[in-house]
């Protein structure tokens, strides 16, 4: 009993589950038809019932009639030397009744023999195999036997004899007609929630159609991510309108947070550029003074202060980093003039190649001259490059070209190391993110601000496979200007 419960209500939970997943259109449409079917149903098994009744009572009531018409009519006479009774054929077949089915039977009670049938005259020569095998009616009245309605009366015979009637038809007559009556009322209950369905599916679309668009418009705030943008009101002023005020005051509040996080941010980054760019000074001091006295100091006192000059180029180089991101985020722009790719490439693989630890370094730098700001641009450069020398091993090969291709200046930089793990291929132009190769001494900001620059001179980075197949590949495209300089071989 217990499993069967527990069955039960599984059953419930899963019909419940299904249910929830349908359509709300067709939930109203399919309790609107299942409402119209149940009407629809008690109405038919009343009229079923009731009509059922009607046909079987007037098809008794016709196999009486037509019983009693034979009975007062001359069936049978009686010869004029007092021999038994003769059928009078022609009564019997004179069409009172209409059934070709229906059957008729005439017995003589004293000798319990039967004289005729509808089909003829019995003697006893031709006595019949009959079907069905009526009895000789006994009682008289009403009954219904081997599928027939039978009505036993006595007959009228001159002179007064013990002959009685037995008239029948056959029930399934009215059955079909009852079976006929039930297809008509079921195909119209059928027909009637098949039409409930429909016209509930037209009047749920129609009261669905306020909803709809409010799922357009917040699709569409969804895509453009403007909290800015309105939601229509209906013209009723019902639950759909009253949610269409909820949604609306919920985008102007958005909008409003959106706005004041907005300004924060903008501060912030402001203040980052601002305190990043006063530090530099500072620290252009500190530096100074450091590598004045890492010349004057000897023996440990120098190592010291050689430790801490190390520490102070590091720390400005990463202010330097911090302020170019927070230039990038507050969209600050640098003087821009014309300038070429190639100059920059070279000048930031002579500065690195001091510290290349054994790398092969190979420079093809075609002219490629774009509108930039020259020291992100160098920044950039030597970033590629410092990220290709510290995440591979000694002995890579590392190449960096210079290139104008179809109106674009083009700085590819490319090795033959190990590769970036798969795992963070897709996040490796963001913030923070390093690499397990560098040994910690990245700030995992460089290509970050590879990204920063190349967008803020409105071109692409792209991260590819060598052609080859093996180590890393990094694309930057910049639109390209043209300068007598470039124009020439």
């Amino acid at each position: 009993m217990a499993s069967l419960g527990s069955y039960i209500r599984s059953a419930a939970r899963a019909t419940y589950s299904a249910y929830r997943t349908v359509p709300v259109r067709w939930r109203l449409a399919g309790g609107s038809a299942g409402l119209t079917f149940v009407i629809l149903t008690g109405f038919a098994a009343i009229v079923a019932l009731f009509t059922t009744n009607q046909v079987r009572n007037q098809f008794y009531s016709d196999v009486r009639k037509v019983a009693d018409e034979l009975a007062n009519r001359p069936l049978v006479t009686v010869g004029p030397h007092g021999l038994g009774p003769a059928c009078n054929m022609a009564v019997i077949r004179g069409g009172l009744y209409s059934s070709e089915q229906a059957q008729i039977r005439v017995y003589d009670v004293s000798t319990g023999s039967l004289l005729c049938t509808q089909d003829t005259a019995v003697t006893s020569t031709n006595a019949p195999h009959m079907t069905p095998p009526f009895p000789p009616p006994l009682q008289l009245g009403e009954s219904q036997q081997l599928g027939y309605r039978i009505v036993a009366l006595p007959v009228r015979v001159e002179p007064e004899g013990d002959i009685r009637l037995l008239f029948a038809r056959p029930l399934s007559e009215v059955q079909h007609t009852v079976d006929r009556i039930r297809l008509f009322l079921l195909l119209g209950v059928i027909g009637g929630a098949a039409l409930a369905l429909l016209a509930g599916l037209f009047v749920a679309r129609r009261a669905m159609r306020p909803i709809a668009e409010l799922t357009d418009a917040a699709r569409e705030i969804e895509r453009t991510r403007d909290p800015s943008l309105r939601i229509p009101f209906p013209e009723a002023e019902d639950e759909v309108a009253e949610l269409a005020r909820t949604l609306d005051g919920m985008l102007v509040a958005l909008d409003g947070a959106r706005s004041d996080t907005e300004a924060m941010l903008s501060r912030q980054r402001e203040f980052i550029a601002d305190a990043s760019h006063e530090l530099r000074t500072p620290l252009t001091s500190v530096l100074a003074n450091l590598e004045l006295l890492s010349e004057e100091l000897e023996g440990e006192q120098a190592d010291t202060a050689h430790a801490a000059l190390r520490s102070t180029r590091r720390m400005r180089r990463l202010v330097g980093d911090l302020l170019l991101l927070a230039r990038a985020d507050a969209k600050r722009s640098q003087p821009r003039r014309p300038t070429d790719l190639a100059d920059v490439l070279v000048e930031a693989a002579g500065e690195l190649e001091p510290v290349a630890d054994g790398h092969e370094l190979t420079i093809e730098a075609a002219p490629a001259t774009v509108e930039g700001t020259r020291d992100d641009l160098h920044r950039l450069a030597l970033n590629l490059l410092e990220n290709a020398i510290r995440h591979t091993p000694a002995g890579t090969h590392i190449k960096a070209t210079t290139s104008s291709v179809h109106g674009d200046a083009v700085l590819t930089v490319q090795d033959d190391g190990p590769g970036i793990p798969p795992e963070i291929a897709g996040r490796v132009f963001e913030r923070f993110v390093r690499g397990v190769r560098d040994g910690g001494r990245g700030s995992g900001l460089g290509l970050a601000i590879v990204r920063a620059v190349v967008r803020s001179h409105d071109g692409t980075v792209t991260l590819d496979r060598p052609i080859d197949g093996a180590g890393t590949r990094f694309v930057i495209r910049i639109p390209a200007v043209q300068t007598p300089a470039a124009v020439a071989p």
